[in-house]
């Protein structure tokens, strides 16, 4: 694998999308926002949904991009992303005893909406992340094919299967880097917009329930990683983090999974938010976080 693409303008500004499922919806409020501001991004990097989002914009960085993205969340509700029957989601487990869903329908509108099919052809610099479960690691996919890249990063665990490359398996890369604005900074960027899915700002209870228990841990991790790397911002990075403006609370939406019906106010309530804050914030302003 030769070096990562660097951002075309040393020092530029970076979008950083973070993983959440179908949560992600907010993201395309906040790109709607920031397009609006004039703001365009000199590198993207994304993880799991924040993949998908982040490799269309990618392809084409317009305000234009919005509106596909909006094209691409309808029909991600309509082609049943993670559709089927009880029966057939568990005939799917039954039969390969490690995932409800199979990839194809993802495939097929990565397939269909994304106009390029590697990481040179897109018009802005964009990584993404996927875990590796043989190396329990990281890994961080910078050129060559786009979209098994993008599957790779957003193979959740127990929904959809793993993804090989070149004899690798992968799982979704929010096990790793859910938020990853240390990326970022790695890269040179010194202005970092975060767009996340809403859930980063709600404090997290103990749980009470057993179907809270793996809830509550994973948003330790991802919480722990994300305020590691705000705490270890060099001189001179700024960050702004997002509002998202949906209070739903937390977890709720992991357990409706296949759930798209509030997707429009989703991505509604998350303009409106990130909007307002950024008629608040100086070009030179400092991070919201």
């Amino acid at each position: 694998m030769g070096p990562p693409r660097m951002p075309a303008v040393p020092g530029g500004t970076a979008f950083v999308l973070g993983g959440g499922g179908v949560l992600g919806a907010a993201e395309v409020g906040m790109l709607q926002a920031l397009f609006e501001h004039g703001i365009r991004p000199d590198l993207i990097v994304g993880t799991s949904v924040g993949a998908i989002n982040g490799a269309l914009v990618a392809a084409d960085p317009a305000a234009g991009a919005v509106d596909r993205l909006r094209a691409v969340w309808e029909e991600l509700a309509a082609a049943r992303i993670f559709g089927g029957s009880v029966l057939s989601r568990m005939n799917t487990l039954v039969r390969t005893r490690t995932h409800l869903h199979p990839r194809e329908p993802l495939r097929d509108l990565l397939t269909a909406h994304l106009p390029v099919r590697t990481f040179g052809e897109l018009q802005v610099p964009f990584q993404c992340v996927a875990a590796s479960i043989e190396r329990a690691a990281e890994r961080w996919f910078t050129e060559g094919p786009l979209i098994e890249a993008v599957l790779a990063s957003s193979a959740v665990p127990g929904l959809l299967p793993p993804v090989e490359l070149d004899g690798e398996h992968y799982l979704d890369g929010g096990l790793v880097h859910s938020i990853p604005v240390g990326r970022a900074v790695a890269l040179g960027a010194d202005t970092i917009y975060v767009l996340h899915v809403g859930r980063i700002d709600r404090p997290l209870r103990p749980p009470t329930r057993p179907w809270e228990v793996a809830t509550v841990a994973f948003e330790i991790a991802r919480r722990h990683r994300f305020a590691a790397d705000l705490a270890a911002l060099p001189e001179g990075v700024t960050v702004h983090v997002l509002p998202a403006g949906d209070p739903a609370p937390v977890g709720a939406a992991n357990l409706r999974y296949r759930d798209f019906s509030a997707v429009p106010a989703r991505i509604d309530l998350a303009h409106a938010a990130a909007r307002e804050y950024l008629d608040g914030v100086a070009p030179s302003g400092n991070a919201g976080a």
